[in-house]
């Protein structure tokens, strides 16, 4: 069953370029993982230093695999160096 994931980060002010360049990188590596279907960047329109990250997967299993992904863990610890603080992720299926 397909799956929504939704990750919310909020950026330390002054790392919008470093942010963008790390999530382009994760993006072109998930676009040829296993089970990846779409994904899209949001900003904050009121709060610009909030980033969500909406991705679809084909099954829960797929988004594990890329979750446990070592290139994937390099850049995401790249990416938590700049943010004010940890990521929140959260997982819907469709109903």
């Amino acid at each position: 069953m397909a799956i929504k994931v939704i990750i919310e980060r909020r950026l330390k002010k002054g790392k919008e370029g470093e942010l963008a360049q790390l999530l382009r990188q994760l993006r072109y590596r998930a676009m040829v993982a296993p089970g990846y279907i779409s994904g899209e960047t949001l900003r904050s329109h009121d709060d610009p230093n909030l980033y969500v990250v909406i991705s679809t997967w084909k099954s829960l299993e797929d988004w594990r695999r890329w979750e446990e992904n070592p290139e994937r863990n390099q850049i995401q610890q790249k990416i938590n160096e700049l943010l004010e603080e940890p990521a929140s992720f959260r997982i819907f299926h469709f109903v």
